[in-house]
């Protein structure tokens, strides 16, 4: 069992910055592969980044390409997701997620149906 706990939203202004953080523990860090998910009201949730236990990385190129960055800190079990350049558009609850190390690919990771394991969410809401 791995439980995830995410840290770090809150209210920003357009092209502020947030950094989320995944906190994790249950299982070795290194054993799964990290995921992040947004999903605002009304609508589906949807990828935003994933990066591998090797460090390879996805990152949604539509939305959030050259903005946002995932990475992880093996030795404090803990993911980040660096958001610059904030818009409105961003405004979601965002939701960490993991998965087996194996189960890693490149479509396959993007998707919320791939990971086991989910947190609770944090809200990020960015204003005009």
């Amino acid at each position: 069992q791995v439980h995830l706990e995410e840290s770090g939203g809150g209210l920003v202004q357009a092209g502020g910055s947030l950094r989320l953080s995944c906190a994790t523990s249950g299982r070795t860090f290194s054993d799964y592969n990290l995921g992040w998910f947004r999903q605002a009201p009304g609508k589906e949730r949807k990828f935003v980044a994933a990066i591998r236990w090797t460090g390879d990385t996805i990152v949604d190129i539509d939305s959030v390409k050259g903005r946002f960055t995932i990475s992880r800190d093996d030795p404090k079990s803990t993911a980040y997701l660096q958001m610059n350049s904030l818009e409105p558009e961003d405004t979601a609850v965002y939701y960490c997620a993991a998965q087996d190390w194996v189960d890693w690919s490149a479509t396959g990771s993007t998707r919320a149906n791939a990971y086991r394991y989910w947190g609770q969410g944090t809200q990020v809401t960015v204003s005009s």
